[in-house]
């Protein structure tokens, strides 16, 4: 058990320093290695003590375990500006944690907590981009949900987990929007999420969820860049989902998550908004609200081995006219292709393991009438591989 506590100390400790690059828009395709291998599915489908991060309700099913797991994540992004590449990609692998725990305080309720990196940025261009030196910017941020779910009878649960967030942002090169490397900054902050289970039939359960926005602290050190003096929340989010068990060996899951980037100014001002960096109305991403599909599928081969495969789609959330301030996070993926498979040891040990490819998109820059986006071309593709060890208590 100390080996267990020992792993665990060092995941934490990894996760709130190490940055990471996510997928659907900045936000993670999935939440634990069994989601990541099934396209980010898990509303209606809980397998892990990750799942208070997607739908705290399904912790009432996940029984007594712990998870410890780890992705190298390889995101490959960059520009052309004027007919020049540039590429962003200075580091190209990050190192991302997870881990879970949750215990079963009786027969109907569960008490646990999920730990896990929710998303980042980060890029990297040689000096003259922006600035006199590199430009680029680093964003991390992690959650801690602690959680409650209670059985309101056999068939049905609701959940409620608290987020606990820490992110930290860095940016270099921009002196030509004003910023003068100012160095690292960070912020702490706290939301809430609530969800609901409930198997309707013997071969279909349903599921529904909600974070709300996660008010953060500003990041003072960057408040001549980000809307409203410096404020980078964390946008709320919905979702629903089904879990559909079409033989004994097979379970085909579908998710719908809407993740409301609109809600953050810093996030979806345009970027002629109209006001000076940093202000209320002052430049931002351009984002929209994204809505994201997930399909997942999970065969049972044999007592000891799963074996699973996802798809997941969401648009990219910014326009064309949107694409210079954008250079700096060009989150242009739009379609991932998953893969998984855990294998069961006789000690009540796990290992699961996950792949993800998320094809290469680009979103050309086009010319509006203030002429903002013309020449900048952003693209980005993405692989990761991650692997994870559960027990049984």
């Amino acid at each position: 058990m100390n080996f267990k506590k020992g792993l665990v100390a060092v995941a934490i400790s990894s996760l709130v320093a190490a940055p990471a690059w996510a997928t659907n828009g900045y936000a993670p395709h999935g939440i634990g290695q069994i989601s990541k291998g099934m396209g980010g599915v898990g509303v209606a489908l809980p397998q892990d003590s990750l799942a208070g991060g997607v739908n705290p309700a399904g912790m009432a099913f996940v029984g007594n375990r712990m998870d410890l797991g780890a992705e190298v994540f390889r995101p490959i992004r960059g520009t052309v500006v004027g007919g020049t590449d540039r590429d962003a990609s200075a580091k190209k692998h990050f190192l991302v944690p997870e881990f879970g725990y949750n215990r079963m305080l009786n027969d109907k309720m569960s008490v646990g907590v999920s730990v896990f990196g929710n998303g980042g940025m980060n890029t990297n261009y040689k000096m003259g981009l922006f600035g006199s030196t590199n430009s680029g910017i680093d964003l991390a941020q992690l959650f801690i949900v602690p959680t409650v779910a209670y059985k309101i009878n056999e068939n049905n649960a609701i959940g409620v987990g608290l987020n606990l967030a820490y992110q930290q942002f860095t940016a270099t090169g921009l002196q030509g929007f004003g910023v003068m490397d100012p160095g690292t900054d960070s912020s702490t902050g706290a939301g809430l999420r609530i969800g609901w289970t409930g198997k309707v039939s013997d071969s279909v359960t349903l599921g529904a969820t909600y974070q709300s926005k996660t008010k953060m602290g500003e990041f003072d050190k960057y408040n001549n860049l980000f809307a409203e003096q410096g404020d980078f929340d964390i946008p709320s989010n919905f979702a629903l989902g089904v879990a559909f068990q079409a033989t004994p060996q097979l379970t085909v899951g579908f998710d719908v998550m809407r993740i409301n980037y609109g809600g953050v100014r810093a996030i979806s001002n345009v970027q002629n908004e109209g006001g000076a960096l940093g202000a209320d109305n002052g430049s931002g991403f351009g984002w929209d609200d994204q809505t994201i599909y997930k399909l997942g599928l999970s065969y049972d081969y044999s007592k000891s081995l799963t074996l699973r495969a996802g798809f997941n789609h969401g648009s990219i959330p910014y326009a064309s006219s949107q694409t210079q301030f954008n250079t700096l996070a060009p989150a242009t993926v739009e379609d991932h292709l998953t893969f998984g498979a855990t294998w069961k040891l006789d000690n009540g040990m796990s290992v699961t393991g996950s792949y993800m490819h998320a094809f290469e998109n680009t979103i050309t820059g086009v010319t509006n009438a203030q002429g903002s986006g013309a020449g900048f071309n952003n693209r980005m593709y993405q692989d990761s591989l991650g692997v994870a060890v559960s027990w049984d208590m």
